[in-house]
């Protein structure tokens, strides 16, 4: 983000923990509708690890995001009081929600990460009726090759292997499982320090969020298990449009430019900028109502 006029001045040497780029974190939010997909763990474990030999769905059979809308928000001023972007786009996603599913008569899919502000957010803003939360599967996947990494080389052998075991496992609902042969295997193996440490904290992780992490049965009734929607969107919504080398970034021009690149995305390009003329008209020619109520008599 660029320096405010008022704020301090760059200093020539950076203390410890002084970073050089001040950047904003933006929530991003998408919402679509989606056919159902059935698929059993195997398939999702033979697409992963890209089995050559494995029998897979065509992606050409698959169903395609239907409506799908993205909005992406950083934290506002408003009245002097810092609005968080999470709450933003969480009330967007509730207006959505609520014009094409009103009084959730169709079941609806809650998919994020395991960041607890996030559920709160959800359970804050969003219906919780006729509603499945699930983790993305894509944020379980790198513990599983962290704990991996902890007993085994990377890029071994012995590595692939114990992470597909144990994604196995979890996609056909052992989830408590998988935790407790971790921390049994971390205390047969005699870790400690740092590898101790970050064991623990990817199996609370895992202890935490597996009321969302039944793929099993999320697979069985066709649910999508992975964000790929909100991944594309994080990337070629904001990074690639807001973070090329060089730009710096007020909080108001960021914004505009979110708000702007929404409209496209979301193909109501058109529509914008007939509004925008609209409202522009109006602006520069207040009067223009008026004048063409009167009739004008003309002299010969």
């Amino acid at each position: 983000m660029r320096r405010p006029a008022d704020g301090p001045a760059i200093l020539g040497h950076r203390t410890k923990g002084q970073k050089a780029n001040q950047k904003r974190m933006a929530a991003v939010g998408a919402i679509y509708s989606v056919g159902r997909v059935v698929r059993t763990p195997a398939d999702v474990v033979a697409s992963l690890f890209r089995d050559p030999a494995a029998e897979r769905p065509a992606a050409a059979g698959r169903p395609h995001p239907v409506g799908k809308h993205v909005w992406a928000s950083l934290t506002v001023e408003r009245d002097g009081i810092a609005v968080p972007g999470t709450d933003l786009v969480f009330a967007w996603l509730a207006s959505e929600l609520g014009r094409r599913n009103p009084g959730s008569r169709r079941e609806v899919v809650y998919l994020m990460d395991g960041q607890e502000a996030l559920w709160e957010a959800r359970r804050a803003y969003l219906p919780g009726e006729n509603a499945v939360e699930i983790l993305d599967l894509l944020h379980v996947t790198p513990r599983l090759w962290e704990a991996a990494h902890l007993f085994h080389r990377e890029g071994s052998a012995d590595a692939v292997a114990f992470v597909r075991g144990r994604l196995d496992r979890v996609l056909t609902g052992r989830v408590t499982g998988v935790v407790g042969g971790l921390r049994q295997m971390g205390t047969k193996r005699g870790l400690g320090g740092a590898k101790r440490k970050r064991l623990a904290t990817i199996c609370g992780y895992l202890a935490k969020n597996a009321r969302r992490m039944r793929y099993d049965e999320y697979l069985a009734k066709g649910y999508p298990i992975a964000s790929g929607v909100i991944e594309g969107a994080c990337r070629h919504y904001v990074k690639d449009r807001l973070e090329r080398a060089g730009m710096h970034w007020t909080r108001v021009g960021a914004q505009a430019m979110l708000d702007v690149r929404s409209e496209f995305l979301n193909g109501d390009w058109e529509a914008f900028q007939r509004f925008r003329i609209e409202r522009e008209t109006k602006r520069l020619y207040p009067h223009r109502p008026i004048l063409g109520r009167i009739t004008w008599t003309l002299a010969a």
